[in-house]
């Protein structure tokens, strides 16, 4: 009987498939999908894409931990604690391509540049695409060193299935000149993305500002390297004139609702992965480290109390309250446990109503940022316009009043700044080391959380702050704090020759513990 039913269930299918076979290519498309690039569209998504990727993985467990913002009691999620688990610094591969929800940003603004090149009018919407597409490579190349770039996402358009990757000292002259051609293209009487754009809505003044801001980043980043091109890009972003005034922070707007997508991917990404509900346990066993809550209680930062709680009962019967008093705050030692502590409750967590808060903005290119970078350029004697000292109490200031950004929790007084400014002084007569040694550190607390992979860019750059290394039994490091993200083993099975070059010429390494061109 079974044979019968299926003999019969075989022939019924033969018959529908050859009834079928006519016209099956148009059953075969999906009528709500769009067969045309909508430029606005895929910029918006490129954007979201690029900021979000794989931030649990790499900007919380692997950049957080390494650089002591963060610690874990559990081993599994200890990439930046422990040195285990390299599998989360390959995440950040996605940008080129995977899940279309999550990832491809690389496809996706080439597919907006391609979109917006062959028409003059559309020169602001090219200008913008490229300068973020600077961003966007700058972000894969800082972490993964030698990378495809010129031949980036042309499977689609070029069949391209094996991509070379380029040197980073090229792909950075590059990038440099992308941003510079682009700012000189803007043209005040040409349309932009408008609301597609999600930080500045189109307004080209600003995203000049984003631009040279980008530019100075990135001929910093040089110091080690090139000094002399690192000056001359650094003078050129300066020139050009950076982001100083507040208003033209780059930020992008999330929402809190019932749809996910619109939330702060930070705040979604530590409740969902660690701090999910006051007191007990926590899922990847995550705290606030050590190093940092001792630091701001040292210095008495006004942003502890911003940025941290911890979680109190009146008696057995009550309720959790987050407590941002000083006193309580208390971080976690990294790679100090490997199983739950006793007194893992009294620790320091994530303010839930600031960092954890569902609408809270994302922050993308501060102000503060920019007067740290100031202040550097004039201790390098780079910038005239104003001395280290000044741009660094003005990085100082902005950097805490951000934070009112994510709502009254988030406020500092100005008698409270000042009184911080005046405990920590710049050190004016300091050695250009110690000088930048103070920057440096004050960029590690004022990008908390907003920008770890900056945090950590910078601090491979400088060597500041002064991290002291773990050295867990079986770490993959050898007791060296990570310096390199792993590039994925996919691309050994499938871009096996290009992936090889690139490897011999970055050391015959690609591990936590490989560097990249800048990183002397």
């Amino acid at each position: 009987m079974n044979k019968f039913l299926k003999l019969s269930y075989m022939a019924a299918m033969a018959i529908f498939i050859s009834s079928c076979d006519n016209n099956f290519e148009e059953m075969n498309v999906n009528p709500n999908a769009s067969t045309e690039v909508v430029p606005g569209y895929l910029f918006t998504r490129a954007q979201l894409v690029t900021v979000s990727n794989n931030f649990t993985g790499a900007a919380y467990l692997t950049i957080g931990g390494s650089m002591q913002h963060f610690a874990t009691y559990k081993e599994v999620p200890a990439a930046g604690d422990k040195y285990f688990n390299f599998g989360y610094s390959q995440g950040s591969w996605a940008l080129y391509g995977g899940d279309p929800a999550t990832a491809g940003a690389v496809i996706d603004i080439n597919q907006v540049i391609d979109a917006v090149s062959a028409n003059p009018m559309d020169v602001n919407k090219l200008s913008v695409a490229r300068i973020w597409r600077a961003y966007l490579f700058h972000r894969l190349t800082d972490l993964y060193g030698d990378i495809p770039y010129s031949d980036a996402g042309t499977a689609l358009t070029d069949k391209n299935y094996t991509p070379k990757y380029d040197e980073q000292k090229d792909i950075y002259a590059d990038m440099l000149k992308e941003i510079e051609e682009s700012v000189n293209a803007f043209d005040a009487a040409q349309a932009t993305f408008g609301n597609a754009d999600l930080i500045y809505s189109g307004d080209i003044t600003k995203w000049k500002k984003f631009a040279y801001s980008l530019m100075m980043r990135l001929g910093m980043r040089l110091t080690q390297v090139d000094p002399a091109m690192s000056e001359a890009w650094v003078k050129k972003a300066i020139a050009g004139g950076v982001i100083v005034d507040d208003a033209d922070i780059a930020t992008i707007a999330y929402v809190d609702g019932s749809i996910t997508a619109s939330r702060n991917f930070i705040a979604a990404g530590l409740i969902g992965t660690d701090y999910v509900s006051p007191g007990g346990d926590n899922v990847e066993g995550g705290k606030l480290a050590k190093t940092l809550i001792d630091h701001l209680k040292t210095t008495k930062d006004p942003r502890l109390n911003v940025i941290s709680v911890v979680w109190t009962k009146a008696n057995a019967n009550s309720p959790y309250v987050a407590d941002t008093s000083t006193a309580l705050q208390k971080g976690m030692p990294n790679a100090a446990f490997n199983s739950l502590p006793a007194d893992f409750d009294t620790y320091s967590e994530p303010n839930p109503n600031t960092i954890l808060k569902y609408n809270a903005p994302l922050l993308v290119f501060t102000t503060a940022e920019s007067h740290l970078l100031l202040a550097e350029a004039a201790v390098r004697g780079w910038y005239s316009g104003g001395s280290a000292a000044s741009e660094y109490e003005k990085a100082v200031v902005s950097g805490i009043k951000q934070w009112a950004l994510f709502g009254t929790g988030g406020i500092v007084s100005d008698a409270k700044i000042a009184a911080y400014l005046a405990a920590n002084p710049y050190k004016t007569t300091g050695t250009v080391a110690q000088q930048i040694e103070q920057i440096s550190t004050q960029k590690w607390v004022a990008l908390f959380l907003e920008d770890e992979y900056e945090i950590w860019s910078n601090w491979r750059r400088t060597g500041y702050p002064n991290l002291t290394p773990t050295n867990y039994p079986g770490n993959l490091t050898g007791g060296k704090i990570p310096t390199r993200f792993v590039i994925p083993d996919s691309e050994e099975q499938y871009n096996q020759a290009n992936f090889y070059e690139a490897r011999t010429r970055q050391g015959g390494t690609n591990t936590l513990s490989s560097t990249v061109w800048w990183d002397k």
